[in-house]
């Protein structure tokens, strides 16, 4: 790790070919860093006495490379003198929820989300289960720099005998992750029918038993999980099979979650997709007839189709739009007391009822809708109308150039007056390659196409 290595931690935490450049070295590094740095602020905070063990919960998905990485996450926070409380193969909410109600200073969840199996990551909680700041990770990641650049390999002074971390398991966290979700659904979903694809992942056991306990009948899919098949043309990524499942068995609605289970994507009855923005569309247009939508606002990132703008413009509802990625959703939902927020891709956070997205509370809260209301998933849905959306990656010399040059903006401005209201352009660098996204929404997919193809052209000839 020299000097001018890469951020260690992403958008999502730290995420790596497992045994590659994820090594169980540097998960060990990580959490006994990650339980230093908390242990220390939860002493200043006056969570935790000067004598008192820090305590951390450690869940994680079922991919193979889990195993090995629980070990090693487990070893370095017990190393470091953390009371170590396993929960298992979890979703990753249940991982957040758990740290909360179990009083601990920090949460570990071992995954990499919706991508294939030889990856997997490390996401970190903080106390009440709340995604750490930048600051906090920047902590973390110093001190793992900092052991590593030491002759010793950064060991120091370690704690011994008694003061060595205890692990123990929790034998009933799955259930209690359950009662939360039944207490967080409004309405039984008695004579419902769902078919849920578990993409054999950390939903696997939870889905089919939190949607059963709310009443509903339940067909799974992609629910035996071997440790090798987690995402592998299954599960919110790759939604055909279910979409085919729910028309073949006449069921109401399918529920697509990916590997960690933290999003949802829904399908309706005819199997006609129903992606995040809609479904954040339904949630918010019940939560305002419930006056559970604070200060009538949802928060949304940039990435959000239009189509999700003009369907709350004419609820009266106000958006709030932030930069893409949850960190930024959750970082306006706090700030502003705001009761919904999410992303297209199913990433749905409640406040009231989870500190970060939960893709098993969305799909209860959107069922709930269709008990109560009687209303099927496609007619719910079809309060929004999406706009067609083309999205062009643009490899790039100079990102920066792209962001200050006088002739992509004059393009961009004539592009979005040629739209007029039926449309929009949005150019964003990405965050970790010399790419730039060209996005375009319009009428149709012709002129979406059309627009999108002129502006990557004119941005990938700057220099």
């Amino acid at each position: 790790m020299g000097g001018h290595a890469p951020r260690l931690f992403g958008t999502d935490g730290v995420r790596g070919l497992a045994n590659g450049d994820l090594s169980p070295e540097l998960a060990t590094a990580v959490s006994a860093a990650a339980a230093g740095v908390l242990a220390e602020h939860a002493r200043a905070d006056g969570r935790r006495g000067a004598a008192s063990r820090p305590v951390a919960v450690v869940g994680r998905d079922p991919r193979a490379s889990g195993e090995m990485l629980e070990a090693a996450v487990t070893a370095g926070l017990s190393a470091a003198g953390a009371d170590v409380l396993r929960v298992g193969v979890l979703p990753t909410p249940a991982v957040a929820y758990l740290t909360g109600v179990l009083d601990a200073d920090l949460g570990v969840m071992i995954s990499a989300s919706h991508n294939p199996m030889p990856d997997n990551g490390i996401k970190l909680f903080a106390a009440g289960g709340h995604k750490l700041p930048d600051a906090v990770e920047d902590e973390i990641e110093a001190h793992v720099r900092e052991a590593a650049a030491t002759p010793s390999g950064g060991a120091g002074p370690r704690p011994t005998g008694r003061d060595i971390g205890r692990v123990r398991d929790v034998p009933n966290a799955l259930e209690r992750y359950v009662e939360h979700l039944a207490g967080a659904t409004p309405t039984r979903l008695d004579g419902l029918h769902v078919v849920v694809d578990c993409a054999h992942g950390a939903a696997s056991a939870a889905a089919p038993r939190a949607y059963a306990a709310a009443g509903a009948r339940v067909t799974a899919l992609h629910a035996d999980p071997d440790g090798w098949n987690i995402n592998e043309g299954v599960g919110s990524t790759h939604i055909d099979a279910l979409a085919r499942a729910v028309v073949e068995q006449g069921a109401d609605l399918g529920i697509a979650h990916d590997g960690d289970a933290d999003r949802c994507l829904a399908v309706a009855a005819d199997g006609s997709v129903v992606d995040g923005d809609q479904i954040l569309a339904v949630l918010a247009l019940d939560m305002l007839e419930r006056g559970e939508l604070t200060d009538a606002t949802l928060v949304v990132t940039v990435m959000s189709n239009l189509g999700l703008h003009l369907a709350m413009a004419d609820a009266g509802v106000a958006l709030r739009t932030t930069a893409v990625g949850d960190r930024y959703v959750l970082e306006e939902l706090r700030a502003g007391g705001f009761a919904l927020g999410g992303e297209q891709s199913g990433h749905v956070v409640l406040p009231a009822h989870a500190t970060t997205g939960d893709g098993l509370l969305t799909a209860l809260r959107l069922m709930a809708r269709m008990a109560r209301s009687g209303r099927t998933l496609g007619d719910l849905a079809s309060v929004m109308t999406r706009l067609p959306q083309v999205l062009v990656n643009v490899p790039v010399a100079d990102k920066a150039a792209v962001g200050s040059s006088p002739e992509v903006a004059d393009a961009v401005a004539a592009a979005e007056a040629e739209l007029g209201g039926r449309g929009r352009v949005l150019l964003r660098p990405s965050g970790t390659e010399q790419l730039v996204r060209v996005m375009v929404e319009a009428p149709t997919q012709v002129v979406a196409g059309e627009v999108a193809d002129r502006l990557a052209g004119l941005v990938s000839a700057v220099r």
